[in-house]
Formats: C-alpha cells, sequence, structure tokens
C-alpha cells in the first residue's frame, strides 16, 4: 500500500456585485466576499455552488472560483 498524499492545490472562492453583468468589474471591492480558500477544486467548487445559488434573485451577484496553486506554481515542472 502507498502512502502517498495528493498534492495540495489551492483555490480561492470569492465574489461580489459587479458593476455590469457583461463584465467583471466589482461596484465595492473593499467589501468583496472571501468566501475562503479550500485545499482542492471540489470543495471549492462546492462552496462556490452554494454561495452562487443563494445570490441566485441578484443578477449582478458572482462568485468566481480562482486556482490559487497556479499562481503560486505558475510552471509546474
Amino acid at each position: 500500500m502507498s502512502d502517498v498524499v495528493p498534492k495540495q492545490l489551492l483555490h480561492l472562492v470569492f465574489g461580489g456585485e459587479l458593476e455590469d453583468v457583461q463584465g467583471v468589474a466589482f461596484k465595492d471591492v473593499p467589501n468583496l466576499d472571501i468566501v475562503g480558500i479550500f485545499p482542492d477544486y471540489a470543495s471549492a467548487r462546492a462552496a462556490w455552488k452554494a454561495k452562487a445559488q443563494a445570490t441566485v434573485d441578484n443578477a449582478h451577484m458572482r462568485y468566481f472560483v480562482v486556482h490559487l496553486h497556479r499562481l503560486l506554481d505558475p510552471d509546474p515542472a
């Protein structure tokens, strides 16, 4: 049996109200909703989905998943 630990792939989930539904400029950057940092995409997606569904009545509200691991190690060997 192998005790291989999977590589940690950090993801950030955040969102806020957009100025225009056609873009990605936020109305109030200092008050963005930082949902959290998650150890894998699956847990980040679950958090994103919950927040997106909770704000579905506001067309200007958007949540995003950022792949932090790609920013930390942009050229993995």
